[in-house]
């Protein structure tokens, strides 16, 4: 078929026979295939080039830029469209060489195929180990048909097992109700909410010598009788906060009821239109602004019951508490406080009745406030109630003469307060460390058997941590304070070791509680055991029990005996777990002895009786 003329002209001349070529044959293929391969094999030609690829010792990618350009450059160079054939042949040409080239200086394919190779190597070599050890585990399962077949069955059937067992358990005993049979080794232990607060032990060498009732703060506290509990505030040691859970986040029959934009809730009694917390958030300052010790003793039992008869008042048990702080913090602090504008000119001060006088208590500053006061001129005022402000607020200041420093020497007045602070410290219902919440609030919780709502938090960042001070500051703040740090060093002392007290007390319950369920589950084994053998002494319910006497008299001895035992398992679940005490019963009672020993003797042998049956 003839071509167009447009055709012809874009194609140009017919293709002639290069010089010394041989001559045309009639399959256009085989000729194409043949110019092709004599392009390729003269050199300096453009297939010839490009056949030869890249030097020796250099790589070029598969994408490589300078590869694709060629044979752009090569269809340039070519003359007309009759050649196209040829470089159609190039490019395929061109297309396996680049792929050679992929498969012999790409790193990427090298590392892939290393990587690839390897874990095959790596599955077949664990293949055969685990072959082998199934081998020798289960030889004469391995002996019967295909040992790979055998052994992943077997080991999909275990797995299977495991955790049908794991579910089982976890559905038989929830929580801590089986110890024996709990995973501890394929589970991490929890850890410790209490433990490690202020990035130290748990376990400390205790500096003081603490009773057993020093240490046993249990109060007996009846929300719905006429108890009150009364806290003492000190200045920026956390109490606002410790406050704010009081009204806010305790778990109550009828909670304290606090509304939008006041900052007083109310707290009555179940039942009754009567507070039974006293504080800031439930009352108000009803004392003055930060009351202390001497204040709230004088003041507290004349605010609540001052309407009545001294003669009608109920018989009210006030239990005190407060929180502590370190004392440099706290100080730093109320330095930081001040220096905002904070002034505390609300507080009474009173004591013995009286408020004290300018001479008595003078102040620091002329002005309204001491705003942008330096921590020089801070620590400078000779009158500043901020120095051994804790040890202040906490002791009984009628010992020393309230505010008047010319009753006795500075020496034995400081001595008489520090022993007055540690008395009521420890004589109070409870009290907390700002540095340890989580503490605070456990043993709060344990105290007054009051649960709060959610937990504490722990802020170890503060306005008072923002402040940088050198050694020399810290020593001149901690001697300005000397009365707060032996104060504070007691009280932590006293704080961690109820802690522990309460906590290894806990558990004591908890173990006294686990023998308890033994034993009653021992009871309830003998029961079985005792309803078992009467039914197979006893096959024929229709014959005349007066037939077999001796029957009978086993039978009723038998159920005299269990239920003497399950009498004993109910005496000994409400006894004294101490030792010292069920000794001293025992000395009281020797009649009562002989009876309970020769019941224990009869009780023993029918256990040691099942035992052996079993």
């Amino acid at each position: 078929m003839a071509l167009p003329a447009c055709a012809a002209g874009a194609l140009g001349p017919p293709l002639q026979p290069e010089r010394g070529a041989p001559a045309r044959t009639t399959c256009p293929r085989r000729h194409s295939r043949v110019e092709a391969e004599l392009a390729a094999s003269r050199p300096g030609s453009v297939a010839a080039s490009v056949r030869a690829g890249p030097p020796r010792g250099v790589s070029r990618g598969f994408n490589s830029q300078p590869l694709l350009d060629e044979p752009l450059k090569a269809a340039a160079s070519l003359a007309g469209a009759a050649r196209a054939p040829l470089f159609a042949l190039l490019l395929r040409g061109r297309r396996r060489r680049m792929h050679d080239l992929r498969r012999r200086w790409d790193l990427g394919s090298l590392c892939r195929a290393l990587l690839t190779r390897g874990l095959a190597a790596l599955g077949h070599f664990l293949k055969h180990v685990l072959g082998a050890i199934f081998s020798k585990i289960f030889g004469p399962l391995g002996s019967v048909g295909n040992m790979d077949e055998k052994s992943n069955k077997l080991l999909l059937a275990l797995v299977m097992l495991f955790l049908f067992a794991v579910i089982v358990l976890q559905y038989v005993c929830p929580g801590t109700e089986c110890q024996l049979l709990r995973l501890q080794a394929f589970s991490s232990p929890l850890p410790d909410p209490y433990r490690s607060e202020d990035e130290s032990s748990a376990r400390f060498v205790p500096r003081y010598n603490f009773s057993r009732s020093d240490l046993l703060r249990k109060v007996d506290f009846d929300i719905k009788g006429d108890d009150l509990i009364v806290f003492l505030h000190i200045q920026k040691t956390g109490g606002t906060t410790f406050g704010r859970h009081l009204v806010r986040n305790i778990q109550l029959e009828q909670p304290c009821e606090c509304r939008v934009g006041q900052k007083k809730c109310t707290c009555h009694r179940p039942g009754k239109r009567e507070t039974w917390l006293f504080s800031r958030f439930s009352t108000g300052w009803s004392c003055g602004l930060h009351a202390d010790w001497t204040e709230l003793t004088s003041c507290v039992p004349a605010v609540v019951d001052g309407k009545r008869d001294a003669r009608l008042r109920p018989s009210r048990n006030f239990h005190y508490i407060t929180i502590l702080r370190d004392p440099v913090s706290r100080y730093l602090s109320e330095w930081r406080h001040v220096q905002r504008g904070a002034t505390w000119k609300a507080s009474l001060h009173v004591c013995d009745g009286r408020p004290p006088t300018s001479e008595e208590l003078p102040s620091c500053y002329t002005g309204d406030d001491w705003s942008g006061c330096p921590l020089k001129e801070f620590m400078d005022c000779p009158y500043n109630l901020a120095n051994n402000r804790q040890v202040r607020m906490l002791s009984d200041l009628t010992l020393v003469g309230c505010y008047n420093l010319s009753v006795m020497p500075e020496k034995q007045r400081n001595k008489v307060l520090l022993e007055s602070a540690k008395s009521n410290l420890k004589h109070m219902a409870f009290f907390g460390l700002t540095e340890f919440q989580r503490k605070t609030q456990y043993l709060f919780e344990k105290t007054f058997n009051m649960n709060f709502i959610s937990p504490f938090t722990q802020y170890n960042t503060t306005r008072a941590s923002s402040v940088e001070i050198n050694e020399e500051l810290q020593k001149r703040i901690e001697g300005l304070n000397f009365l707060d740090m032996e104060l504070y060093s007691y009280a932590k002392d006293l704080f961690l070791q109820r802690y522990q007290f309460m906590r290894q007390k806990e558990h004591q319950e908890a173990r006294r509680k686990r023998q308890e369920q033994r034993k009653f589950l021992k009871g309830r084994f003998l029961q079985t055991h005792y309803q078992t053998q009467s039914q197979g002494q006893n096959p024929n319910p229709s014959q005349n029990p007066s037939q077999n006497p001796n029957l009978n008299a086993s039978q009723s001895g038998t159920q005299n005996l269990f239920q003497s035992l399950i009498q004993n398992l109910t005496q000994s679940s409400g006894q004294n777990p101490n030792p010292k005490e069920n000794q001293e019963s025992q000395k009281q009672n020797p009649g009562q002895e002989q009876s309970d020993g020769n019941t224990s003797n009869g009780t023993h042998d029918y256990i040691g009786s099942v035992e052996k049956w079993r």
